[in-house]
């Protein structure tokens, strides 16, 4: 079951999130009805590890086995949809190199017939002038990668 649940104040989330990282490219999650990119990754399963969840996310969204390099970063994480709060705690992992040729880009779609993966350059300034992407932090962080865990936190 994932570690998601209501409260009287809003909803907190455990969510996870691998870092694919190909030179200057990442390996996204593309939302087509809301038109959002976000981290390959999702919500860890109670009782399960942020490493195990994010390798089975991995497995269940593109289809291969992979392995984790280290923690990169720790998301604290505060919004609203539609008018609710959510709290969002995210683990993010750098993922090993592995044979992205294996990555089955239609495996996706047991998250839905509505997301795809893709690759998108951040060095590309006008790939993202109208486009929502999280976590925002990806942008200027995976071009200067530092060895240490950062901390962020985000209120939007």
């Amino acid at each position: 079951m994932d570690t998601s649940f209501q409260t009287s104040d809003g909803v907190f989330n455990y969510r996870v999130g691998a870092i694919i990282i190909d030179g200057t490219r990442v390996l996204m999650s593309f939302d087509i009805r809301h038109g959002q990119y976000f981290s390959i990754g999702g919500r860890a399963h109670f009782g399960e590890s942020s490493e195990q969840a994010v390798l089975r996310e991995i497995y269940e969204e593109l289809g291969v086995k992979a392995e984790v390099e280290r923690l990169g970063f720790i998301h604290e994480n505060f919004f609203k949809i539609d008018g609710k709060p959510f709290h969002e705690i995210s683990f993010f992992y750098y993922i090993k190199p592995f044979d992205y040729d294996k990555i089955d880009f239609e495996a996706i779609s047991c998250d839905g017939e509505d997301l795809k993966v893709e690759w998108v350059d951040l060095t590309d300034d006008s790939f993202f002038e109208d486009k929502e992407f999280y976590p925002w932090f990806y942008r200027t962080e995976l071009l200067n990668p530092s060895m240490e865990i950062k901390h962020i936190i985000t209120f939007e």
